[in-house]
């Protein structure tokens, strides 16, 4: 793995129980930052706290639903508390409903609540911090249901699609302020959340068919782009929706 050159800065992961944002925060306290791991699950976000220090890194844990605007401000806070400062956000919390009737007014509310004003609510208190700071770089997750459509799927896709746009509007607003945003459009990457599919031999076979590579993506393939993007190897990069699919949406 690469080390980015992040000794001293200071990196917010949201979702960092497991999957990509797992992956991420490790990826970022390799290249030498210090991290604020952030989820709702608590077992599995210590738990990851305690994986970056066994390799020697700094990180602290903070519960954060990211559908309340008061525990998204908490957590900014905490990172600010600590260490003074929050120069990289990874804002890759959110929800697949898989199975479920999106059209559901309750299941709608649930994927745009989370995966889409939870990104915005973050993107708010995170930018008033870096602002302070000079500048920062902040990464959004969405999706390549974030560019193409899925008949299946509309709150994720209309969620997904909105975080591009945000990511787009974000990065025009503070482009001459020092702050950067874009975000990572993952194909089929195989987390916690694809274990239904992962575990289906049938579902799996379709997939990997409908993959130029041949295979799911890796968390840690996603978790070196967002690290790459909040370095200064990506300093002219901002407003860009990145796609890590092995050529899924290159039909």
């Amino acid at each position: 793995m690469i080390d980015y050159g992040l000794e001293g800065k200071v990196a917010l992961v949201t979702g960092a129980s497991g999957g990509i944002g797992r992956a991420a925060a490790l990826a970022f306290a390799r290249s030498g930052a210090k991290v604020l791991v952030c989820d709702v699950k608590d077992e599995e976000g210590r738990e990851t706290v305690s994986m970056i220090e066994a390799a020697g890194g700094t990180a602290i844990w903070q519960r954060c639903d990211v559908s309340s605007s008061s525990e998204i401000k908490a957590m900014v806070g905490r990172a600010v508390d600590a260490w003074g400062r929050l120069d990289c956000a990874f804002n890759n919390a959110g929800v697949n409903l898989l199975g479920r009737d999106e059209f559901a007014d309750e299941n709608w509310d649930v994927a745009i609540s989370i995966n889409l004003t939870g990104v915005m609510r973050c993107i708010r208190e995170e930018a008033e911090v870096m602002l302070r700071n000079g500048g920062g770089a902040i990464v959004n997750t969405s999706s390549i249901n974030g560019l193409v459509g899925n008949p299946n799927q509309p709150g994720y896709v209309a969620s997904k699609h909105g975080v591009v746009g945000l990511t787009r509007q974000a990065a025009l607003k503070w482009a001459k302020e020092g702050i950067r945003v874009n975000a990572v459009c993952p194909g089929v990457i195989e987390t916690p959340m694809t274990a239904p599919i992962v575990s289906d031999p049938q579902l799996r076979s379709l997939v990997d068919s409908m993959t130029p590579m041949g295979r799911f993506g890796k968390p840690e393939e996603i978790a070196e782009a967002v690290v790459w993007l909040c370095s200064d190897a990506a300093s002219f990069v901002t407003g860009h929706p990145m796609v890590i699919d092995g050529g899924a949406i290159a039909f």
